[in-house]
């Protein structure tokens, strides 16, 4: 199939991008590159456009069988003191893809969701029958978008997979590509800088949560488990079976302190930090089920969390020191 992949200059995008290659499948690039990176997309055809240009994305639509959206702004902060921005990309952006696919006639389209749509979840691990319930305005851009999935889908028959994922991590076992987001703000690559010395000292935003170590508990999932399991969607619907959402995670959760002592056992260097109050709306654990996609899809998430540190520190000298080659 050939296979529009929005945002596929970023960090999924572009790892899900190699996969479907990989898998036989022919992916087309669209990004605006305003976070995207070209050098990410090394290899694909790549068009330069905005997902809220039509007359750019509609031709490009009659080119593809199927699509995959990855094209929204993702830093929960930013979208609570910046809400207006989300919902522009996130909800009219997200709108003007769905028109723009169904007048194209494109059916299928696979949907980077997010477990932001939870909010704040009392029972741990997150099953896909948890309240929807989003406390930020980047997880209710998210949600929208999934509202407006299912409608579509029944009055224009666009099947779709809703795929919410947890903590994306890690970076391609081949070193060439990786997690490059500016600013960064996800904790592996921030750890791995400070321990490195390329970077600040960490900030741990609370260790006074009700867990064994106080510190927050996330499910970090590897970004080549989530390009395999966006391929094994596409293939899903690609044999005519129905839409779904499902929840893409490993099942066990890592503290802030866990993801800390390994960065430091990976780079071999302690890493400098600062204990900092907790931030508002961050909960003490996130922790998927993800029983539903390993049933329906035969998707389980195969790397540890120790294979998402030293993928990315990989990653990471291979950037510094791009002679040496793959460590």
């Amino acid at each position: 199939m050939v296979v529009l992949v929005i945002g596929g200059a970023g960090y999924i995008g572009s790892h899900t991008a190699r996969e479907l290659s990989r898998r036989g499948h022919t992916p087309l690039i669209y990004d605006n590159l305003s976070t995207g990176h070209d050098s990410l997309a090394k290899g694909f055809e790549i068009i330069e456009g905005d997902i809220l240009d039509q007359p750019t994305l509609l031709p490009v639509l009659h080119r593809v069988n199927a699509v995959m959206h990855f094209a929204a702004h993702a830093y929960v902060g930013e979208s609570v003191t910046n809400p207006r921005k989300y919902f522009h990309n996130n909800v009219e952006g997200g709108l003007s893809l769905l028109n723009a696919a169904v007048d194209a006639g494109v059916k299928k389209i696979i949907f980077s969701s997010t477990c932001a749509v939870y909010g704040e979840p009392s029972d741990v691990p997150i099953s896909e029958k948890t309240a929807r319930q989003p406390v930020n305005p980047y997880g209710v851009s998210k949600l929208f978008f999934e509202h407006a999935l299912e409608g579509y889908d029944r009055a224009y028959g666009l099947r779709f997979a809703s795929l919410r994922y947890f903590n994306a991590a890690g970076a391609d076992e081949s070193g060439e590509i990786g997690e490059l987001h500016e600013p960064e703000t996800r904790l592996i690559p921030v750890a791995l800088q400070a321990a490195a010395g390329t970077g600040p000292e960490l900030q741990v935003f609370g260790s006074d949560y009700p867990t064994p170590d106080g510190t927050c508990i996330r499910d970090y999932v590897h970004v080549n488990d989530l390009a395999e399991a966006h391929v094994k969607a596409l293939e899903h619907l690609q044999a005519g079976k129905p839409s779904f959402t499902a929840n893409l995670g490993t099942g066990q959760g890592h503290s802030v302190r866990e993801v800390i002592t390994t960065v430091e056992e990976v780079v071999g260097n302690p890493v400098p930090l600062r204990l900092c109050p907790r931030r508002v709306g961050d909960p003490p654990a996130l922790v998927a089920d993800p029983s539903f996609a390993e049933s329906l899809l035969q998707w389980k998430a195969r790397r540890s969390l120790r294979n998402s540190v030293s993928t990315a520190w990989n990653w990471m000298e291979r950037r510094a020191h791009p002679t040496k080659g793959i460590l």
